[in-house]
């Protein structure tokens, strides 16, 4: 308890009043959870939480869309933000690290939403590794891994897995270098 009141308190510290006590707000829907931060007004974040949904702290900002199906598990790394707009969408497994900066209007699904006649609901999980940065309009789709510290530039459709340290752009998205 004394713990959790001093992350609370460091946070207030960092980001303000406001952040913090909206975060309490929402913070209800995760069912492992530190410090969440509301930041960015409204409208507020939309939790759909069927499964599992962790996170050591983050901050969802205005407009954030997590959807978590029956049996399916959502974790969002210490020090990951999700900016306006972002959808995450998780009928499996979805795991984003630590310290990820995740743009505007970014879609994140490790599911093809729908199914095709005949065939199953296709899904595969996804995984974002610690330090990824993802710019605007972003699209992840099922099944991929983005390595520690990638940075993914604005529009790209990411279909394939991008290595730890590249700079990943284009539709789909390749590895235009290394930093």
């Amino acid at each position: 308890m004394l713990k959790r009141v001093e992350r609370l308190r460091a946070a207030r510290a960092r980001h303000g009043m406001w952040p913090v006590f909206a975060g309490l707000l929402i913070r209800r829907k995760f069912d492992r959870k530190s410090v969440v931060l509301w930041a960015g007004g409204r409208p507020m974040p939309r939790i759909e939480n069927r499964g599992r949904l962790e996170t050591s702290s983050c901050a969802l900002w205005s407009g954030v869309r997590l959807e978590v199906g029956h049996g399916a598990r959502l974790t969002i790394g210490k020090g990951t933000y999700l900016n306006r707009d972002t959808v995450v969408v998780c009928h499996e497994s979805v795991e984003i690290g630590a310290n990820c900066k995740i743009s505007y209007q970014v879609v994140i699904m490790d599911t093809d939403e729908h199914l095709v006649p005949g065939t199953d609901r296709m899904t595969a999980p996804v995984r974002i590794e610690d330090a990824v940065w993802l710019g605007a309009r972003v699209i992840v789709l099922k099944g991929v891994t983005i390595g520690k510290g990638a940075i993914v530039g604005a529009g790209s459709i990411v279909t394939r897995d991008i290595p730890p340290g590249a700079i990943a752009v284009g539709q789909p998205a390749r590895v235009s270098r290394f930093y």
